[in-house]
């Protein structure tokens, strides 16, 4: 008796501990993880902290908030997401298109922005538990495309004002072209300066880093690609701490040339739960529902946003590395990180393409990588603040065009054109209506190509052809918006003919049909027998013709091929098949 219960004990075991396994990804990498591994993620991971301190200082100021913002978004998702993730390269943290979203909903309020989180985060853990992850596939590709474009272009030209060191220009994007350029005569030559020299250098050292890894590099030594490739990676923290000892030292000596970032709050943050009610400057009071009604649409598109864009990171870098990951871990650990950001003032985060890459060339072997990079956003918060003062924002304005250019990736116009133009609309009109509300951009696109889609489904391509019947070969399954269609091209090819035609229909790419088509089926047989002419089902599927014969449809033939279909017309007798 023992046995049998110790076996059922065990298998128990074992069984919980795979479930445990795949909730908690950390527990089938960190049993086998090498000392080699170590050294490789805290290179990884310093390096990519270089990265993420800069960038997320620069991302804060596209969401509008004070710099810190950015710091308190970086860290928090190094830790979970080594917990949760299945990804070895991903890291997460703030990045452009989630700090234009972010700006667009709570419109630069710290509070609203950490609630946002929270929400934001719910929403992505409930997708995960409830394996919800499909809903992303109905965002198609020049949809994504159309609004990355757009984000680009917005987030690029809101930053020129940075460069110039204009004030007073408004956010929303057509204002803002036109107050930039009504207003520069009043640009601030050491901004202007600045900022040139900045963005130069980071185009020079960004070039640097692509020539290594080009077949046309010139020959040099390990050492010194090595130096270049360090240095051109760091080129984002190397130009900010350049530019903050030039302003230092302009302002050490009484000269105010620089728009500077100014005082920011130093130390860590503190850990409490996000507020629900926020408080105006008039003091009134804003209740929780008010806030969530102002969110609107947003609070739905940004979960979805964060999760694909950190989705389609992971898997384009499992790919390039040879490994697998799992969607639904990986909306848990974005879920996740939002949620406990938000307890340390995070706004919504999610999965960045550069810093990931960052991270991958640098030969990172684990998710643990991720602990040395918010360490050293850690360190930074509680030692480096009062540094921060001197900042200037020409500098991080040139760090964000540099980090947003490459996703104007307009090449994909000439190759959507080529394969399939209609591809374009969604493409045109989510890029088109970004510049009017970014989240109308992507509701503009996802409802065009829902349309194009359902259009589709409702006009399923039939080709015809006649073999002394008519033979009408369906493309793709049978619902209920393609009866009405399927219907009229019987009716008018077959039924009102002079004299009326018999139809073979051939079915062998349909697998689905519905009541509604069956219903219509029923009628159509009705017609044919007042016509005294058949319609015969060629090739049916097993669980197509299980339904059919389920239906009990008066008048219904079926035959195996199309030419045993064509012979029992030539016939005229009914033959059981």
């Amino acid at each position: 008796m023992d046995r049998p219960l110790l076996s059922r004990v065990t298998s128990g075991g074992c069984c919980s501990y795979s479930t445990l396994k795949a909730w908690l990804p950390i527990l089938s990498w960190l049993p086998r993880y090498k000392l080699k591994w170590l050294q490789m993620d805290l290179l990884a991971g310093i390096t990519v902290g270089l990265t993420t301190v800069p960038q997320a200082l620069a991302y804060a100021e596209v969401a509008g908030l004070p710099v810190q913002y950015g710091l308190y978004s970086a860290f928090m998702g190094g830790f979970i997401y080594t917990l949760l993730g299945t990804s070895k390269d991903v890291t997460l943290g703030p990045t452009a298109i989630m700090s234009l979203l972010c700006f667009s909903v709570v419109g630069g309020q710290p509070q609203r922005a950490v609630l946002l989180s929270l929400l934001c985060g719910l929403i992505q853990a409930a997708m995960a538990l409830l394996r919800l992850g499909f809903l992303l596939d109905f965002i198609s590709f020049p949809v994504v495309k159309g609004f990355t474009c757009a984000a680009a272009v917005t987030i690029g030209f809101g930053q020129v004002k940075n460069i110039l060191g204009l004030q007073g220009v408004p956010h929303q994007f057509l204002l803002e072209v036109y107050y930039t350029f009504y207003k520069i005569p009043e640009a601030r030559t050491g901004d202007v300066v600045l900022g040139l020299l900045c963005f130069g250098l980071l185009v020079m050292l960004m070039f640097m880093k692509n020539s290594l890894d080009s077949e046309d590099a010139p020959p040099c030594t390990r050492l010194s690609r090595k130096l270049v490739w360090a240095v051109a990676t760091m080129r984002n923290a190397l130009v900010v701490v350049a530019a903050s000892l030039v302003a230092f030292s302009w302002d050490a000596y009484g000269h105010h040339v620089f728009t500077i970032t100014g005082e920011t709050s130093q130390g860590l943050p503190p850990f409490m739960p996000p507020p629900t009610s926020d408080t105006m400057a008039n003091g009134t009071v804003v209740s929780f529902g008010e806030i969530v009604e102002g969110f609107g649409g947003g609070l739905a598109l940004i979960p979805f946003m964060g999760l694909l864009e950190s989705i389609a990171i992971a898997k384009a870098f499992a790919s390039q590395n040879d490994y697998r990951i799992d969607a639904n871990q990986e909306l848990l650990a974005i879920g996740v990180t939002n949620i406990m950001g938000s307890f340390v003032s995070a706004y919504p985060v999610t999965g960045s393409f550069g810093r990931t890459a960052v991270n991958s060339q640098t030969g990172v072997c684990s998710p643990a990588g991720g602990i040395i990079t918010s360490v050293i956003v850690l360190l930074s918060l509680e030692f480096l603040m009062p540094a921060f003062y001197y900042i200037p924002k020409a500098s991080l304005a040139a760090i964000i065009i540099c980090a947003v250019a490459p996703m104007m990736d307009f090449h994909v116009v000439a190759k959507m054109w080529r394969i399939r133009k209609l591809d374009l609309l969604p493409f045109v009109v989510t890029f088109l209506m970004s510049f009017w509300q970014v989240q109308y951009g992507i509701m503009g696109g996802v409802a065009v190509s829902g349309v194009l889609l359902l259009y589709n489904i409702a006009r399923p391509q039939i080709k015809e052809s006649d073999h002394g019947a008519l033979v009408m070969e369906l493309s793709s399954g049978l619902s209920f918006p393609a009866t009405e269609y399927l219907s009229h091209m019987i009716h008018t090819h077959a039924l009102k003919a002079s004299p009326p035609r018999s139809v073979v229909l051939d079915c062998h790419h349909v697998s689905t049909m519905d009541y509604t088509v069956i219903s219509e089926l029923r009628d159509v047989l009705r017609q044919f027998k007042l016509q005294d002419v058949q319609l015969i089902f060629s090739r049916l599927q097993p669980s197509v013709l299980e339904v059919l014969l389920a239906a009990d449809l008066e008048g219904l033939r079926y035959t195996h091929s199309v030419e045993a279909a064509l012979l029992l017309v030539e016939s005229g007798n009914l033959l059981d098949d």
